[in-house]
């Protein structure tokens, strides 16, 4: 069985970790793969190439990290994620949105889709789109899960970097503070999201990218996250369980 996890977002969460700068990658013995194509290959770098300098990504440690909580399963990324894009590029019916659904329905023909990653907002980073942000991907993400059956599927959104201060463009250090307190809102007011903090990370020489470091860690923190929603519905599930069983016994007697 595979389960799957959709990525989605911007370059960030494409990945844009120096390949040179790190270890070997490490599949858990051809455990964890990527969508190709509809099909499931062995992963490799860079697991989302969407441009010809992309680079490690926070997927790879997410998904180990997964896997070695979950050995009976093998575990499988759908690579969606884009860089440069802005919010409303990934809104309902434009291309970036159909891709993903398109992508991740494939996969689940052959998977359970268990995790949606999302990390996006540096394309968001002035005034008119800060203000806009929440209301956009409330109803992005609400759009996403009804398309795919995925309402009850665990979300995951990271937060943008602090070192976006010394991007030489002033809107970033500007505005990405708000877009973190948009994202942090719309994790804290729905169900079954999360919010991944990028506090302490550090950056590429460019000040715009997580270094592989950093994008390893965040992969990580990003999992712990996802980890709490499942302990969430996993005592939901069993809460549900044992009052169905109580009731079955108190209709018995």
């Amino acid at each position: 069985m595979t389960h799957s996890i959709l990525i989605i977002g911007q370059s960030n969460m494409a990945g844009r970790g120096f390949i040179a700068d790190a270890e070997p990658l490490d599949t858990c013995g051809e455990k964890l793969y990527a969508l190709r194509n509809g099909r499931w290959q062995v992963m490799f770098r860079p697991v989302n190439p969407d441009r010809a300098f992309s680079g490690t990504c926070l997927a790879e440690s997410f998904a180990k990290a997964y896997y070695l909580d979950h050995p009976d399963v093998t575990v499988g990324v759908i690579p969606c994620a884009d860089g440069g894009t802005s919010l409303s590029q990934w809104e309902e019916g434009g291309l970036l949105f159909d891709n993903a659904v398109t992508c991740t329905r494939l996969a689940m023909r052959i998977s359970r889709l268990v995790a949606i990653l999302w990390h996006q907002g540096e394309g968001d980073c002035n005034e008119a789109c800060c203000a806009a942000y929440f209301d956009k991907i409330t109803a992005i993400m609400k759009a996403l899960r009804r398309e795919l059956g995925a309402e009850d599927v665990p979300l995951v959104v990271g937060g943008l970097g602090d070192y976006l201060v010394k991007y030489p463009a002033p809107d970033l250090g500007e505005w990405y503070s708000r877009i973190n307190a948009e994202l942090i809102r719309y994790a804290e007011s729905h169900d079954r999201v999360g919010f991944a903090s990028a506090e302490g990370l550090t950056p590429n020489p460019d000040n715009l990218h997580f270094n592989h470091a950093s994008l390893m860690e965040f992969g990580l923190r990003y999992y712990a996250e996802f980890r709490k929603l499942e302990r969430v519905e996993k005592n939901t599930v069993e809460a549900l369980v044992e009052e169905d069983t109580k009731r079955s016994a108190m209709e018995m007697l």
